[in-house]
C-alpha cells in the first residue's frame, strides 16, 4: 500500500511539473538547420549561437521595417536623432527597462557594449568601433555615439550589435568563445526551459518590457537537419513557423492542410559563387586573382536552368556584374549593362573562348585547363550539408564548368564549418548569400571593407579596392541625393569592371507558416513586416509579438 501511495505520489508530482508547460502558449519553430544543437547564446558568436540568439534573446534598439514605409520600429529606444553635420547620433532608452534577471538596462549597459566591442574586436562582426570616436552617456536615458567621421546611414550600422549587460559581461574571461549558455537579456523570450541535442525550448523573460505584446509563451525549437526534415514536420502540422526551401511548396506543403499552411515569399539575399582570392592552394589563387578566369566561371554558370531545377522557379535571376539586380533596381546604373553586362549572362562558347585567350588550357594532358604556367587548378565548392536546393544549383553548375574543361567537385561539411570556412577564408569556392538591406552601400561595404574580412561570411571572397571603399565612405557623407547617385553610379561600374562576386539569382525570403494555432502572421495581404525567422532578419521580432493563439 505504501509502495502504491508513494508512485501516486510520484506521478502526481510529474504530473505537476508537466501542467505549467501544458498550459503555456508554444510556438514551434525551425529557424536553422543542424545535425545537433550545441548550447551557445554569445550574440557576437557567428558560428555557433543559436539563432534564436539575436532580436528574441538580445532585442535590438530599432528595428528598420522596409515594408512599412521605410520606418524604424523602435523597441530598447524610444528615439535617436542623427546631428545636422552627421558626425554623432542620439538614441534615447525607454523608461524601466530591465534585464530578465532583474537588473536595470541602462545607458551604461550601451556604452559598456561599445566599449567591449574595441576591447575584444573579434567581436565586433559589424565593424562598427572603428566608426566612433566616443560612446558617452548623456543622462539617465541618453546615450550619444561620436563619430569618426559624417555618415548619414550610421543607426542601421548600430541597431545590428547587440546590447549586452555590464553586470554579466565584464567578469567573462573570453567573451569571444564564451557558451553563454545560461543567457540574461532584454528581449522576449529569454529563459532556456529546456535544451537537449534533439529539442530546445526558450520562454518568456519575466521582465520584459513589451510583456503585454508577447502572446506567446515559449518556443520550441526541434533539431532538424535539412530541407526534407523541415518539409516533413511543415507537412504533419508539427511546425507553426519555419524558414526553408521547400520543392513543389504548393503540392508538398500547401495541399497537406490548404486551410492552414501558408506560405509569403519576398525577394530577397544575392545568392552567388565566390572565389577565395585568399585561397590556401596556390595554383587556385593564381587563377581566381584573374579577372578574366572570374568572369569566364560567370559565364559558364547555367543560371535560369538553377532557378528552374535546383529553385522550382522561386528566384529571381541576377545576370548584374554589379551585383545589384532587380532588388536594387531604382539603385542601378544601366552604363553596367554596357560595359560589362556580357560577362553577367550564361555563354558557354564565349565562356570557354575566354578561357582560351588567357592562357587557361590543358598543358599536362590530365584532361583539365591548367593556369598559364602550366600549374593544375582543381576547385571544390563548399555547400552546407542538407541545403538541398543550393546543393542541386551546384551539380549544376559543376555540369557547365567540367564541360568547359574545369577541374571541380564538390564537398558538403557541416553548417557550422562550412560558415567557419568561409569566415577563416580556408575555402576554396561556395554559394554565399549576401544579405538584402535598404540601401546597396550595406551589402557593398560588409562585403569589400577590409575592417570586415574574417568578421562575417559576406566578405569570403576576399577583395577589395582601396578606390571603392573610399567611394563608399564619401556615400555616407553626403546629403545631397544626386551626388550620392553619382557615387553609387560609380561603384558599380568599378565591381562590375573586377567582377569579385558572381551573381546566380536573387533568393525569395522563404517563409512558411501554419495559421492553425496562431494568427497575426504577415503575409502579402497583410504585410506588416519581413517575417522570415532566420537571424539575419530583425523583422521576426516584430512578427513574433503580432501573434495571437488561436482559441481552442
Amino acid at each position: 500500500m505504501l509502495k502504491n501511495k508513494m508512485i501516486l505520489a510520484a506521478s502526481a508530482m510529474v504530473l505537476a511539473m508537466a501542467a505549467p508547460a501544458s498550459a503555456q502558449t508554444v510556438l514551434t519553430a525551425s529557424s536553422e538547420q543542424t545535425t545537433t544543437w550545441v548550447r551557445n547564446f554569445n550574440p557576437f558568436n557567428q558560428t555557433s549561437a543559436r539563432a534564436t540568439t539575436k532580436d528574441f534573446i538580445y532585442e535590438p534598439l530599432a528595428v528598420f521595417n522596409r515594408l512599412a514605409g521605410n520606418k524604424w520600429e523602435y523597441r530598447l529606444a524610444e528615439s535617436f536623432e542623427l546631428a545636422d553635420d552627421l558626425k554623432s547620433i542620439t538614441f534615447i532608452l525607454r523608461d524601466g527597462l530591465k534585464w530578465s534577471d532583474g537588473e536595470p538596462l541602462t545607458v551604461d549597459d550601451v556604452v559598456f557594449t561599445y566599449d567591449y566591442l574595441k576591447k575584444f574586436p573579434a567581436l565586433d562582426f559589424n565593424s562598427v568601433a572603428p566608426l566612433m570616436e566616443s560612446v558617452e552617456k548623456v543622462d539617465e536615458h541618453t546615450v550619444r555615439f561620436n563619430l569618426v567621421q559624417p555618415n548619414s546611414l550610421i543607426a542601421t550600422t548600430i541597431v545590428a550589435m547587440p546590447i549586452v549587460p555590464e553586470h554579466i559581461w565584464k567578469d567573462v574571461a573570453d567573451p569571444v568563445t564564451f557558451a553563454n549558455e545560461t543567457p540574461v537579456g532584454s528581449g522576449p523570450l529569454t529563459e532556456i526551459s529546456r535544451f537537449t541535442p534533439q529539442v530546445y525550448e526558450q520562454c518568456r523573460n519575466p521582465n520584459y518590457w513589451d510583456a503585454e505584446s508577447l502572446k506567446v509563451d515559449c518556443m520550441r525549437l526541434p533539431q532538424l537537419a535539412d530541407n526534407p526534415q523541415v518539409l516533413a514536420a511543415l507537412a504533419d502540422g508539427t511546425l507553426d513557423w519555419a524558414t526553408s526551401f521547400i520543392p513543389d511548396i504548393d503540392n508538398t506543403f500547401v495541399a497537406k492542410d490548404p486551410e492552414h499552411n501558408k506560405y509569403w515569399f519576398l525577394p530577397s539575399s544575392l545568392v552567388a559563387f565566390t572565389l577565395n582570392l585568399e585561397s590556401p592552394d596556390e595554383n587556385n589563387k593564381k587563377a581566381f586573382n584573374d579577372v578574366n578566369f572570374r568572369r569566364a566561371v560567370s559565364m559558364l554558370i547555367d543560371r535560369q536552368t538553377i532557378i528552374d531545377i535546383a529553385g522550382y522557379g522561386y528566384p529571381v535571376i541576377n545576370e548584374d556584374p554589379s551585383m545589384l539586380g532587380e532588388f536594387y533596381k531604382a539603385f542601378g546604373n544601366p552604363e553596367v549593362a554596357t560595359q560589362f553586362g556580357q560577362y553577367g549572362k550564361f555563354d558557354l562558347d564565349a565562356g570557354v573562348a575566354l578561357l582560351e585567350t588567357s592562357g587557361y588550357v590543358d598543358k599536362n594532358g590530365d584532361g583539365f585547363r591548367d593556369n598559364p604556367d602550366g600549374t593544375p587548378i582543381s576547385i571544390d565548392i563548399e555547400i552546407p550539408n542538407g541545403w538541398t536546393d543550393w546543393i542541386d544549383a551546384t551539380q549544376i553548375a559543376i555540369e557547365t564548368l567540367k564541360e568547359a574543361g574545369l577541374d571541380v567537385k564538390m564537398s558538403t561539411p557541416e553548417e557550422s564549418v562550412w560558415a567557419s570556412d568561409l569566415i577563416g577564408a580556408k575555402y576554396s569556392m561556395s554559394l554565399n548569400a549576401i544579405g538584402s538591406a535598404a540601401n546597396p552601400y550595406f551589402p557593398y561595404i560588409r562585403s569589400f571593407n577590409p575592417a570586415d574580412f574574417g568578421k562575417s561570411r559576406t566578405s569570403a571572397q576576399r577583395w577589395t579596392d582601396p578606390k571603392v571603399v573610399e567611394m563608399l565612405n564619401k556615400y555616407t557623407q553626403v546629403k545631397d541625393p544626386a551626388e550620392q547617385k553619382s557615387i553609387m553610379d560609380a561603384i558599380q561600374l568599378k565591381v562590375a569592371e573586377a567582377m569579385p562576386v558572381i551573381p546566380v539569382y536573387n533568393s525569395p525570403s522563404f517563409y512558411q507558416y501554419s495559421t492553425k494555432r496562431f494568427t497575426g502572421w504577415a503575409s502579402a495581404e497583410n504585410p506588416i513586416v519581413s517575417p522570415v525567422i532566420s537571424n539575419a532578419n530583425p523583422g521576426r521580432l516584430i512578427q513574433l509579438l503580432a501573434l495571437e493563439p488561436v482559441a481552442q
